[in-house]
């Protein structure tokens, strides 16, 4: 059997991934391992590795996050965590890593693996995110794999136009539908329940990240966001709290003062998890900040989204998507619209661009009929025209 290493580092990659990690374990010619990491380890961030546990045996734990969030702090746990990678790889001896997405600890684990001649496959490559360092992540670790698997089109040629051999560039779809179309959501009533909290006649989903590539903004860009937050009338507003990136203890921290500020009317959350999270998009009128859910998930429960600044510029946007300066008057006016009756007619016609939902199955099927072992050399795919 053929040994496929699934590394994980953050709730919602983790839920992307799980129902490749199902088909990985169910195909008796494959055996999965996994790896959790970052996020997953973390007290602050709801040690969510536990939830995994009830689905998954975990074959490694890395620890790697230090007790900081800033640019120093986060370079050391990035040293740390290729360290501890190359252990892990040693021991496990996996015939390819599967990796997703541009965040620092994956960058670690493509690094470690290639250093370790262990060819790796890499999801949702070929994305741009334009105000984060996550953007240079993902296309280091383009360029550091041998299989890709994108969500869209375009960015199955935008990985080409790095030099990916098209033979090994795959589009199977947005992983995230697969989620909706396959996980059993709950009811309304379920719902309130799981999360202690009952919905009010208008709901709102905020998830704010900070501006990695903008230096010091997380205070000042949220603050306008929980300003206005503060004026909405009969309005609950459910946070779900941000990523280990620079400042994101900055946005944790005023999203625990907000919540003690107005307990009857919000609630904030270290992790929803997959299937509370997914739940909530069925109930809320939309998705507000900058997270990548609102551009890849949110459109296919037909809610907008309103999306503030630069942090997910570049990314491929539904109709259902309201872009908006991080300023008061800005998010302001982009909830405005939300709420106004001609949006909210428009969203019964749109559509997710990010496919049908049955990208693992593609995936697996890849997986089984390629040769691992003549992965590890590639040349560099030129366009037409260059010499």
């Amino acid at each position: 059997m053929r040994k496929i290493c699934v590394v994980t580092g953050t709730r919602a990659e983790y839920g992307l991934l799980y129902w490749l990690m199902k088909e990985i374990e169910a195909d008796p010619q494959l055996q999965l391992q996994l790896v959790v990491t970052g996020m997953h380890l973390s007290p602050e961030f709801g040690l969510t590795y536990r939830d995994i546990e009830k689905e998954f045996p975990i074959d490694k734990k890395v620890e790697m996050l230090l007790s900081s969030d800033t640019p120093i702090g986060i370079s050391k746990s990035m040293g740390l965590a290729q360290i501890s990678f190359a252990e892990c790889f040693d021991e496990l001896k996996p015939d390819l890593l599967v990796v997703l997405g541009d965040r620092y600890e994956i960058f670690s684990a493509a690094s470690a693996a290639m250093i370790a001649r262990i060819p790796t496959a890499h999801l949702h490559g070929g994305e741009t995110t334009e105000g984060a360092y996550d953007e240079a992540m993902r296309h280091s670790i383009t360029k550091m794999a041998h299989l890709h698997f994108t969500a869209a089109e375009v960015y199955r040629r935008r990985v080409i136009q790095l030099g990916e051999h098209p033979d090994r560039v795959f589009n199977v779809g947005g992983m995230g539908i697969e989620n909706i179309r396959c996980l059993p959501l709950l009811s309304k009533e379920a719902f309130e329940e799981s999360i202690g909290f009952t919905l009010a006649p208008k709901n709102l989903l905020v998830t704010f990240h900070p501006v990695t590539l903008e230096n010091a903004t997380s205070e000042e860009q949220f603050g306008a966001l929980l300003d206005v937050l503060s004026t909405l009338e009969e309005t609950c507003i459910f946070f779900t709290k941000a990523n280990s990136d620079t400042d994101g203890r900055v946005i944790n921290r005023m999203i625990d003062e907000y919540v003690a500020r107005y307990p009857k009317t919000s609630a904030g959350f270290a992790s929803l998890g997959q299937l509370r999270y997914l739940s909530a998009l069925q109930y809320v009128d939309g998705v507000v900040g900058n997270s990548s859910s609102g551009l890849t998930e949110a459109p296919s429960f037909r809610i907008g989204t309103v999306n503030i600044g630069d942090r997910q510029k570049g990314r491929l946007k539904a109709a259902s998507v309201i872009d908006c300066a991080p300023t008061k008057e800005g998010i302001m006016g982009a909830l405005d619209r939300l709420y106004s009756i001609p949006f909210r007619e428009s969203l019964r016609s749109v559509t997710n661009p990010y496919g049908d939902g049955n990208a693992s199955s593609k995936i697996l099927e890849i997986l089984r009929s390629t040769e691992f072992s003549g992965l590890l050399k590639k040349s560099f795919y030129d366009l037409d025209g260059i010499e």
